[in-house]
């Protein structure tokens, strides 16, 4: 058996989740709100994730915290600390110049809690904002224009890429057969 060093430092025993109360759940929303941009949904779900560590760990019902986590995400939006439509429009448009497709765009708001039609409303698009992001998909992926190697060969693969993205045929056509300029 190894000698323990006078002054070694042993390994800290990990502290349990805190009790829940309303200022808790307070700060931690807070906290939580100045790291990241988040829905409604999103918020919520994460403070009764807490809620839920804490009661396994120290034995009480969840459900007894679900008038306080409404209070509190209530209290946010009231403030304009939680507001899904400016979440809504920001992340769009980092979805967009990121090259997702209008489908994409909406499927990613509705995940992450927008309701339905605030993510319809986001995602769509013109017919050149469609193209321009589909042309920036391919570049991303090297497809088409931006492929190495012989484009008739892989034009079907490198169509049916952008099609598995969301765009729809006659774009993703467009994009793997032109020129590849602009985007």
């Amino acid at each position: 058996m190894a000698e323990e060093r006078e002054g070694a430092s042993l390994p800290r025993e990990r502290r349990g989740p805190r009790r829940i109360d309303e200022a808790y759940l307070r700060r931690a929303a807070l906290h939580y709100l100045e790291r990241y941009s988040a829905p409604e949904a999103q918020l919520r779900r994460v403070l009764l994730r807490k809620v839920e560590r804490s009661c396994r760990h120290h034995g009480l019902e969840p459900s007894a915290f679900s008038t306080m986590v409404d209070e509190v995400v209530t209290s946010c939006l009231a403030s304009g600390l939680v507001d899904d439509r400016r979440f809504a429009e920001a992340r769009a448009q980092s979805l967009r110049r990121k090259g997702r497709s209008a489908r994409a765009v909406a499927a990613g708001l509705a995940a992450k809690g927008v309701e339905r039609a605030l993510a319809a409303e986001m995602a769509t698009v013109n017919d050149e904002a469609e193209l321009a992001a589909a042309q920036i998909a391919a570049r991303r992926k090297r497809l088409g224009p931006w492929s190495r190697g012989d484009r008739s060969e892989q034009r079907q693969k490198h169509i049916a890429a952008l099609a598995r993205a969301g765009f729809s045929l006659a774009v993703a056509r467009a994009v793997i057969d032109g020129p590849g300029e602009g985007a």
